[in-house]
């Protein structure tokens, strides 16, 4: 799971310059190319905001990829991306249901840089919907070339 906001403005604040800020996520990451706290997960700046000695932030139900996952059933689009989602196999097995599919991978790929859209399934607009179901149907496409 990637940074959160809360996170990236506590690492600026309690930073006093952008070169140590800079080293600060270099040492995270193990990587002298990151120099962004964009390229952070959460797990990496809770360990840089207990160097600068506060307080760690808690993850939330709302920062949870199964939160981002949640469908509407009422919501077309929304059932055209669980149909995509059972077509590229992005489902785990379900006792009542047989297969259903995969919040969690669901919801970490909404979350990561490979998304077009960063948010929620719930939260978005009809037009960013189409985005994604763009976006899995290149999915689908490349999986069976």
């Amino acid at each position: 799971m990637q940074a959160t906001k809360k996170q990236k403005q506590l690492i600026h604040l309690n930073t006093p310059n952008r070169d140590i800020k800079e080293e600060f996520v270099q040492w995270a990451t193990g990587s002298v190319e990151k120099t962004s706290t964009n390229d952070l997960s959460f797990e990496q700046a809770n360990e840089i905001i207990k160097k600068l000695g506060k307080q760690p932030v808690k993850v939330t139900k709302e920062d949870s990829p199964m939160f981002w996952g949640y469908f509407d059933r009422s919501n077309k689009q929304h059932l055209q991306i669980q149909s995509l989602l059972h077509q590229i196999k992005w489902t785990m097995a379900n006792t009542k249901y047989g297969r259903v599919p995969d919040l969690a991978r669901f919801g970490s790929w909404l979350q990561s840089d490979r998304s077009p859209v960063r948010k929620p399934l719930k939260k978005m607009t009809p037009a960013e919907c189409s985005k994604i179901i763009n976006a899995l149907n290149g999915i689908l496409k490349t999986l069976y070339k």
